[in-house]
């Protein structure tokens, strides 16, 4: 009898930091962070099938450099989640990219926590997202977050999750100059840089207490840590945030440790005006996307 073959395929957004803290150092290397997180309309797709035929984790990537085997976090994350179901199953999967790499969009740890949803769904295991976040924890500090998507306040080391609700419609410019930057790297370089950590703001603390919080309240808050830290090593941040307002954009900020900056648009029409400009320029990568 020929084999069916348990199929999905699902969809792993990027992410933008509306608010990103880098606060105190934590006795396990790590830094605690405070950060508000939106996901946008700009998507890696993954397709995954269970089958008998062998007993492997096999990954491949329209990517020619993007290493497929445990280096890459959708390995990792179908490793660590078959070892909690005690399961041994072989599972194919193939991943589409189109998040930049390298890029704060925080794509592997999207594609990990989607790969982490598609099995639970193809095993009928119907874990709670509490559940799931206990592996995805264990994957990387990002990936827990995208199991609560679309937007929470994200503290700890990434693990403390506080779903929120970003009230009205924005869309998204996201512009990555085609360079790709370091985490690890990023983060010497802010703790060279400053001399005092700022406390969170009473304004930002509310966020959490609230659970929710409208587009209008978001745009004066937005503030990255890592921005002056980079701005010496990487001027082409500035520039980009400065050409994304010239162009229209309510706020522009850097996303993550960079290298993506993007523009807060009221609506559709405007930013594929400042798409059009911004594109002009040779080297990037432009997308025009609504925050989800």
């Amino acid at each position: 009898m020929a084999e069916k073959p348990s199929t999905i395929r699902v969809q792993a957004p990027a992410k933008v930091n509306l608010i990103l803290r880098v606060l105190d150092r934590r006795a396990d290397g790590y830094h605690n962070i405070w950060s508000l997180m939106h996901t946008v309309g700009l998507t890696d797709t993954l397709t995954l099938r269970l089958t008998d035929r062998h007993q492997d984790i096999r990954l491949q990537c329209n990517i020619p450099d993007l290493p497929t085997d445990g280096r890459n976090l959708v390995v990792e994350a179908a490793t660590q989640f078959l070892a909690a179901a005690v399961r041994s199953r072989g599972v194919e999967i193939d991943l589409q990219k189109t998040i930049p790499m390298g890029g704060g969009l925080g794509g592997g740890s999207s594609d990990a926590a989607a790969t982490l949803m598609a099995l639970n769904r193809l095993l009928e295991l119907n874990w709670p997202p509490s559940r799931l976040a206990d592996i995805a924890a264990g994957c990387g500090s990002d990936v827990p977050f995208f199991l609560y998507a679309p937007s929470a306040v994200i503290s700890g080391k990434g693990e403390a999750i506080v779903p929120v609700t970003v009230k009205g419609s924005r869309w998204i410019v996201l512009v990555n100059p085609g360079v790709a930057i370091n985490t690890g790297w990023a983060y010497r370089r802010l703790a060279e840089q400053r001399t005092s950590i700022k406390p969170l703001s009473a304004e930002h603390e509310q966020v959490s207490r609230n659970g929710s919080i409208s587009w209008d309240e978001v745009l004066p808050l937005m503030e990255n840590d890592f921005e002056p830290a980079l701005a010496a090593s990487h001027p082409v941040l500035a520039d980009l945030k400065a050409e994304l307002r010239q162009a229209g954009a309510e706020a522009a900020l850097l996303s993550g440790s960079g290298a993506t900056v993007f523009g807060v648009f009221q609506d559709e029409s405007r930013a594929l005006r400042a798409s059009a400009r911004l594109e002009q320029q040779p080297g990037r990568a432009v997308f025009t996307v609504p925050a989800q």
